[in-house]
């Protein structure tokens, strides 16, 4: 079976986890796509979404879903989002279309985090897609040369602007054998907005195609 076809299976048995009524926290990403358009399919059973990107929010109004501000609703029942990698215990890297910051935010803010990818993306061990971090872009340099004290190769996404005015940079070199310990690490360095770790708040649920990890 090919990606595609696994991603847009995996974005349709998403659905099956939207409650009648409910305001739907969005993801990002090419795997997310399939499921917005699927769930403009059943957009007169639920309130609207909350989206994680500017791209996002552009289809779920093209489909005619409200789209919400979070500060407007309260927790989420749902959160549906993709992942650049996932490991055995579900936790994941993300950030490979810049959007990690509210992605992280909408996730923190659902009850259940359902993660769709295709299984090109199953991996025993985080790292080998460079993990993406969200700066201000004055510490650049500085956290540059944190993660080269650390044993990473920072490479600046350059180019790159994220929806919340930053920068990003793409961590090559880590294998992560502890994301839950690198994830609190460096979240306490100046300068870093978000780190495209989700571990400390993994997902709930992984759908790879329609099947259940």
């Amino acid at each position: 079976m090919s990606n595609n076809q696994e991603k847009r299976e995996a974005g349709e048995a998403a659905i099956q986890y939207v409650e009648d009524g409910a305001i739907i926290g969005v993801g990002t990403g090419s795997t997310v796509a399939f499921f917005i358009d699927a769930l403009a399919t059943m957009k007169d059973r639920i309130q609207g979404a909350v989206s994680s990107s500017e791209q996002s929010t552009a289809q779920l109004k093209k489909h005619g879903i409200p789209v919400f501000d979070l500060n407007a609703t309260g927790p989420l029942a749902l959160y549906v989002d993709g992942a650049d990698e996932c490991d055995t215990h579900k936790r994941l890297i993300k950030g490979g279309g810049a959007a990690l910051t509210r992605e992280k935010i909408v996730a923190q803010a659902a009850q259940k985090f359902v993660c769709i990818i295709d299984s090109s993306k199953r991996v025993d061990l985080l790292g080998k897609f460079p993990l993406p971090i969200e700066v201000i872009p004055m510490a650049r340099s500085l956290i540059g040369r944190e993660i080269v004290k650390r044993g990473g190769n920072p490479v600046w996404r350059d180019g790159v602007v994220t929806d919340n005015g930053n920068w990003i940079i793409d961590v090559h070199g880590w294998q992560i054998a502890d994301p839950v310990a690198m994830e609190t690490e460096l979240n306490q360095l100046p300068g870093i907005v978000s780190v495209g770790l989700f571990a400390r708040r993994p997902a709930d649920v992984v759908l790879i195609g329609s099947k259940v990890m």
